[in-house]
């Protein structure tokens, strides 16, 4: 007999020093433990890639570990966003989007990914409003008078976006529908070169966010005209929504959300919402938000999900409506 017991405790040690030198999942060692990899689906020096660089040099001050950003622009965010899906679902790659995340499906016929099933929410991030902006020296000097002119001289009216299915062509969309005027969209490759064409007097209006256009409203070289958001911007308190001015089913903003590859463990995901959620909270971190016109949106990864939908059923019809097709 104590033969027998002698031979099970010798196996059993043999099997636990086995089952030691099998490997143990990424997950399930202490997060994190090696770098993490952030990807931004668009160039650096935009909002989105500040907001990246602020999350990653904060997150590795406090977690010891490298965040390196990995800007992959390209088709609207889905070439990096695609990336993204493909890594491993180890919490060790996570992206960046922004709101054209959730009007891509309704633009792009074949979708490499599902914007809901494909990913594992981790938070809302922040939110900024963009402003109709026309020349300084545009007789246009009101909503009111935007939509007379429209309305009297159609397809002379045409307005810029930072591109096709970008925030701003789905404000300009919206507007230009509830205004019934014939307003043409002119889509650029990103907010830069429309800013430029709309001060060269090349295009009569554009929509851009509060964060690049505010300086050229100050210094008197752009008009603002109106604001999206249904509130007022803190950087320009003087300029009315078009809530105020006719249009209050107006309330849109460019937003941003951090999601990781779908199958990411719960407490991974916990985990990356508590650290981004206390570094968006911080006081310069809220003053450089400021800066940029933008605020934290924060809340759980249930919150990001319920409102990833809500923007998908929202712009489905307005894309449809405005036939907007993928370039």
């Amino acid at each position: 007999m104590a033969c027998t017991i002698t031979r099970l405790a010798l196996c059993a040690g043999s099997l636990c020093a086995a089952a030691s030198l099998l490997p143990v999942p990424a997950w399930a060692q202490a997060y994190p433990n090696r770098p993490i990899r952030l990807i931004t689906p668009f160039p650096p020096g935009a909002t989105t890639d500040a907001l990246s660089r602020i999350i990653a040099s904060r997150m590795t001050e406090s977690w010891g570990q490298s965040v390196l950003v990995d800007n992959r622009p390209g088709a609207g965010g889905v070439v990096g966003t695609e990336l993204a899906v493909r890594a491993p679902a180890d919490g060790y790659t996570i992206v960046n989007v922004i709101s054209s995340h959730a009007v891509n499906p309704s633009i792009y016929p074949r979708m490499p990914y599902d914007a809901i099933r494909d990913f594992t929410p981790v938070i809302p991030l922040a939110r900024v409003a963009s402003v109709l902006v026309v020349p300084s020296n545009s007789t246009i000097t009101s909503v009111k008078d935007l939509v007379a002119v429209a309305r009297a001289h159609p397809g002379k009216i045409s307005f810029g976006s930072a591109g096709t299915g970008s925030s701003s062509h789905l404000i300009g969309e919206l507007f230009r529908l509830l205004a019934k005027a014939e307003i043409t969209h002119v889509p650029y490759k990103g907010g830069a070169p429309a800013l430029n064409d709309v001060l060269g007097g090349n295009i009569p209006l554009v929509i851009g966010t509060t964060t690049t256009v505010t300086p050229f409203v100050r210094s008197g070289k752009l008009r603002a005209l109106a604001i999206s958001s249904a509130k007022r911007s803190r950087l320009l308190p003087d300029v009315p929504a078009l809530a105020e001015q006719g249009f209050p089913e107006i309330d849109a903003t460019e937003w941003w959300a951090i999601l990781a590859p779908a199958g990411v463990p719960a407490s991974i995901a916990k985990r990356l919402n508590g650290e981004i959620a206390r570094i968006m909270n911080l006081p310069d971190v809220t003053e450089q938000l400021n800066g940029f016109g933008a605020e934290f949106i924060g809340g759980t990864p249930e919150d990001l999900t319920a409102f990833i939908k809500r923007e998908m059923a929202r712009w489905a019809p307005v894309v449809k409506a405005a036939n907007i097709r993928a370039e």
